[in-house]
């Protein structure tokens, strides 16, 4: 059997610190998905190959793009880095229905309608899916406040691709399906928003991987 390698992919973390509690987005993923279906998730995908050629509005913050550097391999270039922050605000377009960046009078056609604000994405997490899964993801996790990226919370809308899109309380997600790997993710940023609420640039992020069956969690 050929092993399967793990793609590229990043996750988006929106935060909606408005009210009393911060709040996160996330979504039902639909029955018709082979890879995780019907629990919630942030939205998020695979890195497509043309989100290297995406014009940003501005580029990544330099700390955050250093944190993610680290243990990505030689051949891992800045644009390909860059690319994850562009993955990560297209999925959250194309799966909830917000745009975070400038938008373009005259979009080419199958192209973005916007043109990326990387800035304000912090680097979270980053996991590897174990051997054995019939897909296998290297998934980079960033946060983005909504108010830093002025986006409205309201204007979140379910797709295709997330049903039920819903704002969860980062301290109270009971009754809400999630992914193992999901809940972990999560945990991390209820610890890193006690240890600072606004999310510092060049926080370390966690690396979760396994090795000889076992599981790990790393520091980068």
């Amino acid at each position: 059997m050929t092993a399967v390698r793990p793609v590229d992919a990043a996750s988006i973390l929106l935060l909606d610190r408005s009210g009393g509690h911060i709040r996160v987005l996330v979504g039902k993923r639909s029955s018709k998905h082979v890879f995780m279906p019907d629990v919630y998730v942030f939205p998020g995908g695979r890195r497509d190959a043309s989100d290297r050629l995406v014009p940003v509005a501005s580029p990544l913050h330099p700390l955050a793009l250093e944190r993610l550097a680290l243990r990505a391999g030689r051949r891992c270039s800045d644009s390909r880095l860059r690319a994850l922050g562009v993955t990560a605000l297209r999925e959250l377009h194309e799966e909830a229905g917000i745009a975070v960046g400038t938008p373009l009078s005259a979009p080419a056609e199958g192209s973005l309608s916007f043109r990326p604000d990387l800035s304000p994405l912090r680097f979270l997490a980053r996991a590897i899916t174990p051997a054995g899964m019939v897909r296998r993801f290297d998934t980079r996790f960033f946060t983005l406040f909504t108010d830093e990226a002025g986006v409205d919370p309201a204007a979140a809308t379910a797709s295709h691709e997330l049903e039920d899109v819903r704002w969860v309380d980062i301290f109270d997600h009971k009754g809400i399906e999630m992914p193992d790997i999901t809940v972990l993710i999560l945990e991390e940023l209820q610890k890193s928003i006690q240890e600072n609420k606004s999310l510092p640039f060049g926080r370390a992020a966690p690396l979760y991987y396994t090795q000889r069956g076992r599981f790990l969690r790393d520091l980068l």
